[in-house]
């Protein structure tokens, strides 16, 4: 990790090519701006370039991590974002959580929950994600004792998650009632983006699927000041904070118990017959 070390995976085919640049991640110098190259990395699946669907059910059988500051997420992303860059196409988090043993349930709890959320809203100032927004917690336990199921039912008239049966569930979201652009209220001095769609825009498009492990990040995710978080979301060197400080957290980090363990991923796609 010292000055004048490269991280390049750009990648020349396909198979190797690195699928995103944000924030520098095809390619890293050690030292630019004065920080450390990644001092982890993890692994990320998705289907972007080999299937999507678009209103179907979803089941993906998994056990999630448990670790200090690990956030594994099994998503949805749209794959052409219709109606603009994000969160104007939408993000559907089937589950995400954290691996952090003795996270306040306050802040959404640790392995023992998960929370669903659907991201949306003309731009990222306006992301209306709170009010799609629900945490589940098991009675006792973690997700990272069993395999669970994680499930997602969408359709044109509604959308919801739910935990191991489809009468457990989570988030809950009605299209009937009111398009996803009167839901969120937003100022009129907005255009609204999904005019003349269905109730459900953004969420009437193709998505594909994400799994993902995470570690830290300067998201808020993991809130500043919570269980002995030793970095600043705001640090331009929050890396360093992290990677300088991991005698507080490595240690609770335990071989394969820190993996995102996937038995079997299940999707049906729903005909127009019965869409309709």
């Amino acid at each position: 990790m010292r000055n004048g070390y490269d991280f390049n995976i750009w990648g020349a085919d396909p198979a190797s090519q690195c699928t995103g640049n944000n924030f520098y991640g095809c390619e890293r110098t050690s030292g630019a701006g004065g920080n450390y190259l990644n001092p982890v990395k993890s692994a990320r699946l998705r289907t972007a370039e080999t299937f999507s669907f678009r209103y179907g059910r979803v089941e993906v059988k998994a056990k999630l991590p448990v670790g200090k500051w690990i956030w594994p997420a099994i998503w949805l992303l749209p794959r052409h974002a219709y109606y603009g860059t994000w969160p104007a196409s939408g993000e559907i988090d089937v589950v995400e959580s954290r691996g952090n043993l003795n996270y306040p349930k306050e802040f959404g709890g640790g392995p023992e929950s998960i929370g669903s959320t659907l991201h949306w809203g003309p731009d990222f100032f306006t992301n209306q994600f709170a009010k799609t927004h629900k945490v589940y917690s098991l009675p006792s336990g973690t997700f990272g004792d069993d395999f669970h199921t994680f499930g997602l039912y969408w359709d044109q008239n509604k959308l919801y998650t739910y935990v191991d049966s489809d009468s457990n569930r989570v988030l809950e979201v009605d299209f009937t009632q009111q398009s996803m652009w009167e839901r969120g209220q937003f100022p009129s001095s907005y255009e609204n983006i999904w005019a003349n769609r269905n109730n459900s825009a953004p969420f009437d498009q193709e998505y594909y699927l994400i799994l993902n492990v995470a570690v830290g990040g300067t998201s808020a995710y993991f809130q500043e000041g919570v269980d002995g978080k030793t970095w600043s979301n705001q640090s331009p060197n929050a890396i360093n904070q992290f990677w300088d400080t991991k005698d507080t957290w490595y240690s609770t980090w335990h071989g394969e118990d820190v993996a995102m363990k996937v038995d079997s991923v299940k999707v049906w796609k729903f005909t127009d017959s019965v869409i309709n």
